[in-house]
């Protein structure tokens, strides 16, 4: 963590439970600007701590939200394969759930009074893309979202529904400018789900922005990760950083 950063551990309620999330603020700023993160399917690693740092000593105030703290903090373990895991994680953070504790999240930095919510932005990754994508169409908190590549559709088997849940047929309904972000060598998402979700997203009449990184594969701004691209990491950090500064 850099000196200029104060970071902590915070809970806070929704739905009649108690949720935690990870708070990073800069020092010596007043009500700075507030950045609600929704991390990927793996819960608030160590990785996404340091993110969540990085937004603090950029002037933001960053909450992470832990979206698995109804069950210790971690996605669910009971898993025989990689896809199994994968499909848990994202049924234990659906949106019906999810989404609230987000939005909880926002009213804990409210409640605060030294944060400025009145200029709030959403960041997500992977899971988290998605629900950002999908709180974007909910509200009209934030000033903008960030998502990272979120799916543009779940497969059936990581929905509650038990149909694909897509988010291009909602796109058009985002009330706030977006960023989004995506690899172009994700073995995860294809491109033509990119193509059709930035099309929906610029239905909205918002500022809409389509990113996408050559060779990049799914999770590249991981550094943690086997797929991390530095260069595309760097131009999706300045870029968001860019964005933020905008629209905040």
């Amino acid at each position: 963590m850099t000196p200029d950063v104060r970071a902590e551990w915070v809970t806070f309620p929704s739905a009649g439970e108690e949720i935690r999330g990870y708070l990073a603020r800069p020092a010596g700023v007043e009500r700075p600007p507030a950045v609600v993160m929704a991390h990927e399917n793996l819960g608030v690693t160590a990785h996404r701590q340091a993110v969540t740092e990085l937004f603090g000593a950029a002037g933001f105030a960053c909450l992470t939200v832990d979206l698995y703290s109804r069950i210790g903090g971690r996605p669910p373990q009971d898993y025989t394969t990689a896809d199994e895991r994968r499909a848990k994680a994202f049924l234990a953070a659906r949106d019906e759930q999810a989404v609230p504790d987000l939005d909880a999240g926002l009213d804990y930095l409210a409640g605060r009074g030294d944060v400025d919510i009145t200029r709030a932005a959403a960041v997500g990754f992977c899971l988290g893309g998605g629900l950002v994508l999908a709180w974007a169409t909910m509200t009209d908190r934030l000033s903008c979202a960030v998502p990272l590549y979120g799916l543009p559709e779940l497969p059936p088997s990581y929905s509650p529904t038990g149909a694909t849940r897509s988010r291009i047929e909602i796109a058009d309904q985002v009330r706030c400018p977006v960023q989004a972000h995506f690899g172009g060598a994700d073995e995860v998402i294809p491109l033509e789900q990119v193509a059709r979700l930035e099309e929906a997203l610029k239905l909205s009449g918002e500022h809409v922005e389509v990113h996408v990184y050559e060779g990049a594969g799914h999770a590249y701004h991981d550094d943690t990760h086997p797929n991390h691209h530095p260069e595309a990491a760097r131009q999706t950090w300045d870029r968001t950083m860019a964005f933020l500064k905008a629209h905040l």
